[in-house]
């Protein structure tokens, strides 16, 4: 099992990156907190790795900090949960504030999350509420503002369609959370564009 890389970026996106490692390059899916903490393509990148085989598939899931593997690694464990929901709920909240929200069964920050109901929200608080030790410690800084805004509005764009909103739906949370004064950086803009989306 694959469980750490490190290696040249080629390339990222919301919800993926490529890292190139001994020659061979490889896809893994992300979750925004971990995407806004990559450097820029082309240089060293390291990612702890979570391999999920099926029958039919090998996918990587990559994060930038043991909390949030944690925090996957437990989520997956919820019935219902698959390891792409669990990468939108980690996208869904900071790292700390989805660990405290658990804890403390906060379900109505939990259904904020698109693909997270209210009884999926109610399972993860109840059966996880006890088992995050070590959990919630602030995420590392993002990774470097982007250059010019309409490049963070194309990722925040991109990472709302990704978690299944609806493309007219996103590009309106994003003119309303640039209007409410959001930060052009694109992890400030796509969480405040995410909880207008609704």
């Amino acid at each position: 099992m694959i469980a750490h890389l490190r290696g040249t970026l080629l390339e990222k996106r919301p919800g993926q990156a490529v890292i190139e490692a001994g020659g061979v390059g490889y896809d893994l899916i992300v979750p925004v907190s971990t995407y806004t903490a990559l450097p820029e393509a082309g240089a060293e990148a390291r990612l702890r790795v979570y391999t999920h085989v099926r029958e039919d598939a090998l996918q990587l899931y990559g994060f930038a900090t043991p909390e949030e593997k944690t925090l996957f690694e437990k989520l997956i464990t919820v019935s219902g949960i698959g390891p792409r929901l669990a990468v939108t709920v980690l996208s869904g909240l900071p790292t700390a504030d989805l660990a405290a929200a658990i804890r403390n069964g906060q379900v109505d920050l939990l259904v904020r999350i698109p693909g997270v109901g209210k009884k999926t929200a109610e399972r993860i608080a109840l059966e996880l509420r006890d088992k995050l030790e070590g959990v919630g410690a602030a995420p590392p800084p993002g990774g470097p503002a982007a250059a010019v805004l309409s490049v963070a509005e194309q990722d925040a764009l991109s990472a709302l369609v990704n978690l299944g909103c609806n493309r007219a739906a996103a590009e309106a949370a994003i003119r309303k959370a640039k209007a409410a004064g959001a930060p052009a950086e694109f992890e400030p803009l796509f969480r405040r564009a995410l909880e207008l989306v609704r």
